[in-house]
């Protein structure tokens, strides 16, 4: 085989040899710049005493020639070798920092950074592989000069911010209440202290019904869940349906619509009864007055919506017949207090207000979330409510004093819906992160995260049993109610009470669980889209849910 000689190679794009050259003078250099900082640290090392071996091949830790170098040394170093040793060490914090800089893999994504950056996209002789490390090095220097510029205004930046939060921290301030609010601070503790005495006697009863005829009921409930299925559906509006809530009587239910319209509907028929007109935006919050339906002319329930307005309702008129203005932006929740007297509303405005009745007077504007305020429930017994917004935090607020006393953390993004146990010192949270959080005020923290959906979770209800309006509850045919002398049908009601919740999501389904050991014991699928709001009925015979499809 003949050696007639080695074919010089063809490089595709030009057919200059001196281009080659260029490029592979270019690696060279570099290597021997890298080799000479190398070994000028090397220089520097063994000048030091003490100083650490610098084989070759040998780590280099930075943090240790800082230490071998004092500013003594330093003093003993001429100016050359001094301007070198920096130059060196500052070599190789820019490689450190080039080292954690991520470089597109597409040539094209890399001549973009370098137009970006004000460079030429291609030098002579240049490949993509050297134009990815040229890349490299200008961003590895640019963020050399942001970090050196910017590191004396941080500095001064921190501490006007430490001097900021430290006068936070130390302010505290009070607002002087109008006499309204002291009379009704004074009405709503005599009313909690009575119903709080009431809801203790109820449960002492039922701590008294033996364990047999408990996990009897208990199963029962189990099986009344599981029999949950679709008996009714309509078409509510032109516009997705933003929130429903049922009448104390389980006989009918009103939901909102975005178009504004709230409407009243005849069950389980699904016929509707009447069309109430006044927002002009999106409804948020519907509740019912808990005396609804037992006086003419009384307010039966009431919104909020978009339009930053709050309307009082009389089922009787398909016009509101009150007005509580003072809200500077988006409704979003309204509660009615336990005792009919007043009404509480949560605002993008970022502050929660309490509201009388019967003077359309507000007695209180609250603060205290740093972003907007969504959510917002009484506890049964009155004095204490709940609220919640997007900075994913809720808070509980004593209305007798006017406190936040606690603060309800560990929700790692914004919640939706809460809800009070009828129990009262258990409370559930429904965030954007997926999950149901049940908070013990007893413990003042968080006793059970529950991953309820795939999806963001939208609304959380409890049961609550109201003895005073509801019918039967429903009890399914193969429920055995059978029992001694002790086990009647209204320990059967009382022990309902609260032992499950419904949870509504945007993965489109409605999930029900049991309280204590929060299983999932049905899923109610459905809804073509997002369910936006979730509600049982005073009875348990309905659960009644709205969505983004309009039904």
């Amino acid at each position: 085989m003949s050696n007639s000689g080695k074919k010089e190679r063809i490089h595709f794009g030009t057919l200059e040899k001196e281009a080659v050259a260029h490029a592979k003078r270019k690696r060279e250099e570099e290597e021997e710049h890298d080799a000479m900082s190398t070994t000028v640290v090397d220089n520097l090392l063994d000048i030091s005493e003490g100083a650490v071996s610098a084989r070759p091949g040998a780590h280099i830790d930075l943090d240790q020639i800082d230490e071998v170098m004092g500013d003594d040394e330093e003093l003993m170093l001429t100016d050359d070798a001094l301007a070198t040793r920096r130059r060196a060490m500052a070599e190789f914090d820019r490689k450190r920092i080039a080292r954690t800089i991520a470089i597109p893999t597409n040539d094209a994504h890399v001549k973009d950074a370098l137009r970006q950056n004000e460079q030429p996209i291609c030098l002579f002789g240049e490949d993509a592989g050297d134009r990815r490390d040229r890349l490299r090095y200008i961003l590895s220097k640019i963020a050399i000069e942001r970090r050196d510029a910017g590191s004396e205004q941080q500095e001064i930046e921190d501490e006007d911010m430490k001097s900021d939060d430290e006068d936070e921290v130390q302010e505290v301030f009070y607002t002087e209440g109008s006499e309204a609010l002291l009379q009704a601070r004074q009405n709503i503790a005599k009313q909690s202290l009575a119903r709080a005495e009431q809801r203790i006697e109820r449960q002492r009863e039922d701590c008294k019904v033996d364990l047999a005829s408990v996990r009897r009921l208990r199963q029962n409930l189990v099986a009344q869940l599981t029999n949950y299925t679709i008996v009714g559906s309509q078409v509510g509006d032109d516009r997705p349906l933003s929130r429903i809530a049922f009448a104390p009587n389980s006989r009918q239910v009103l939901a909102g619509s975005w178009s504004g319209a709230i409407k009243l509907w005849d069950i389980p028929g699904c016929k509707m009864a009447r069309l109430f007109r006044g927002h002009t935006d999106r409804v948020g919050g519907l509740s019912f007055n808990p005396r609804a339906g037992q006086s003419k002319g009384c307010v039966d329930f009431a919104s909020g919506a978009s339009d930053n307005e709050i309307f009082l309702w009389s089922l009787e008129k398909d016009t509101p017949v009150g007005n509580l203005k003072g809200h500077q932006s988006r409704v979003v929740h309204v509660d009615h207090h336990p005792s009919g007297d007043y009404l509480g509303s949560a605002s993008y405005d970022g502050s929660w207000r309490l509201w009388d009745i019967a003077t359309e007077q507000e007695l209180l504007l609250q603060e205290g979330h740093s972003r907007e305020v969504f959510a917002l429930r009484f506890q049964c017994d009155g004095s204490l409510v709940a609220t919640a917004g997007l900075d994913g935090i809720g808070r509980i607020w004593d209305l007798r004093s006017g406190r936040s006393i606690a603060e309800l953390e560990g929700h790692a993004k914004e919640i939706f819906g809460l809800d009070w146990s009828p129990n009262g010192y258990q409370l559930a949270t429904g965030s954007a992160d997926n999950t149901v959080r049940i908070f013990d005020l007893r413990k003042i923290a968080s006793v059970q995260q529950i991953p309820a959906h795939k999806s963001m979770v939208t609304d959380v209800r409890f049961f609550h049993y109201d003895s005073t309006q509801s019918s039967e509850p429903r009890i399914s045919e193969d429920m055995d109610t059978s029992g001694d002398g002790n086990e009647d049908m209204s320990v059967h009601k009382r022990l309902c009470d609260g032992q499950y919740m419904a949870t509504a999501s945007n993965d489109g389904l409605i999930n029900v669980w049991t309280a204590g050991d929060w299983k999932l014991q049905k899923s109610l699928a459905g809804h073509v889209g997002k369910v936006l709001s979730v509600d049982i009925s005073r009875d348990g015979s309905y659960i009644a849910s709205t969505g983004f499809d309009k039904t």
